[in-house]
């Protein structure tokens, strides 16, 4: 009886976390869109983002988690939770609201789940956007404009997506070796 239980539990849990990764964007890069625009270019730059984050941080494990290089180093939990505030403040420039030091405590189901959904829920208002400068990025009485986005959090989350996918190598635990990132899908 303990053993069904057991399994019960066991099956239970890969069923949710099926269902939580088949409701996550990003597997692939979406199709691209017919026309070159600001907001389609900068569009595709976030999901090409979205794909790589995605990737590098599914199917982690607690000793994944836990990893760091050295003691001054993230681990890959901080370093997720860094590409998630990254995340925020992607999306919140594309919804015109000031960014704001919130601290939340999120499980790595959770922290991928919110990240990747901001960054979905960025390059949809990006891609459908005539005027991208009009996404600024606000911290109190500072704004800045579209460009820091590019070369700042974009740019910092991809950079930390290498980081992830280092760590989880050095823990045995590497990317899955059939996706292609230059078409942005996984190959057969």
């Amino acid at each position: 009886m303990k053993n069904y239980y057991l399994f019960l539990l066991i099956l239970l849990g890969l069923a949710q976390s099926f269902g939580q990764n088949e409701s996550l964007p990003y597997t692939e890069v979406p199709v691209y869109p017919d026309k070159f625009t600001a907001g389609t270019m900068a569009a595709r730059m976030v999901d090409a983002l979205g794909f790589r984050y995605y990737w590098a941080s599914e199917g982690l494990t607690e000793k994944d988690l836990a990893y760091r290089t050295n003691e001054d180093g993230r681990s890959s939990e901080e370093t997720l939770k860094h590409i998630y505030d990254l995340s925020e403040i992607i999306v919140n420039s594309t919804l015109k609201k000031e960014n704001l030091r919130v601290t939340e405590s999120l499980t790595y189901s959770e922290l991928r789940f919110k990240t990747l959904n901001n960054l979905k829920t960025a390059a949809d208002i990006l891609r459908k956007s005539n005027d991208i400068s009009q996404y600024k990025i606000i911290f109190g009485e500072q704004e800045f404009p579209f460009w820091n986005q590019v070369n700042g959090p974009i740019a910092d989350a991809i950079w930390h997506c290498g980081q992830l996918v280092v760590l989880r190598r050095s823990t045995g635990n590497p990317i899955n070796p059939k996706l292609n990132q230059f078409t942005g899908k996984v190959n057969d």
